[in-house]
């Protein structure tokens, strides 16, 4: 049985490809989404970028303003493929629903992984 495993794992490093071209779309929720999020090294800055966009303010702002990471570009991560995300991040871009800057569904409370706090926007799912 081993050997069929390690057989099967240079098979996955090479089915970012096959992502690419379609294939692999059993899985729930598609295989790829467009992420925009709002990075935050503490929680007490995320909950404030949290409270501008409850308050109205367009998340591409909101994220210039308060994000720590490459994402001050609107928070604009592009298309994200299911397995290139840490865990938690994952699963809350795959559970939320699509949505569009100027009505964004966000994840509320921001999540959690190793680097910071974020809220996570989706606006496409392939």
């Amino acid at each position: 049985m081993p050997p069929k495993k390690a057989a099967g794992k240079p098979a996955k490093g090479g089915k970012n490809e096959e992502t690419d071209k379609g294939a692999g779309k059993e899985k729930k929720g598609g295989t790829a989404v467009k992420v925009r999020h709002i990075l935050c090294e503490k929680q007490g800055k995320s909950l404030e970028a949290l409270e501008k966009l409850k308050a109205g303010q367009k998340f591409p702002e909101v994220a210039a303003a308060y994000s720590e990471d490459k994402a001050r570009s609107g928070g604009d991560l592009g298309w994200m493929t299911r397995g290139s995300m840490v865990g938690p991040f994952q699963e809350a871009a795959f559970a939320l629903p699509i949505s569009s800057v100027n009505n964004p569904v966000y994840t509320d409370p921001p999540v959690k992984t190793k680097f910071g706090y974020h809220i996570i926007m989706v606006e496409g799912k392939k």
